[in-house]
């Protein structure tokens, strides 16, 4: 986790660095699953974080992001469609797990990217209005868990 620039003091940064955590925790989970009822299990509960996870990023985050890096926007989100059309073709097929391998180098890879990358400049490129735009989607797609 990057600890240098400080844009771990956004929430909304310090809110999807922690569902990296937890989605390098299910695919590691999902790698060494013990079975293959184990590993599918494993891969659906990633998907339930991938994918609200991704419209944030996707609508919240990288439209600001696309005005200066529109490149490396376009990078991460066609790497977001290609980890989620591996993990599909691992369900369709749970015997053959070279697509989950494939799935879960690619997102490690591309967690650094975002990490290492996106999120410290994001720091000092987006506005509040931005950032509540980054807010406003989450509220709209990341349930709220119950107490």
């Amino acid at each position: 986790m990057c600890e240098y620039c400080g844009c771990q003091t956004i929430p909304a940064i310090a809110d999807l660095t922690r569902e990296h955590e937890q989605i390098r925790d299910l695919a590691r989970e999902a790698i060494v699953g013990a079975d293959e009822a184990a590993t599918v299990g494993a891969v659906q509960r990633l998907l339930t974080v991938l994918r609200p996870h991704t419209r944030v990023e996707e609508e919240g985050l990288f439209p600001a992001m696309r005005r200066e890096f529109a490149g490396h926007v376009r990078a991460l989100t066609g790497e977001h469609r290609e980890v989620q059309d591996l993990l599909g073709a691992f369900l369709a097929d749970p015997g053959e797990r070279r697509p989950l391998q494939q799935a879960v180098g690619l997102l490690f890879e591309h967690i650094l990217r975002e990490q290492d990358g996106l999120f410290p400049a994001s720091l000092a490129m987006l506005s509040a209005a931005d950032w509540d735009r980054v807010d406003a989607v989450r509220a709209a797609t990341v349930p709220v868990p119950a107490h």
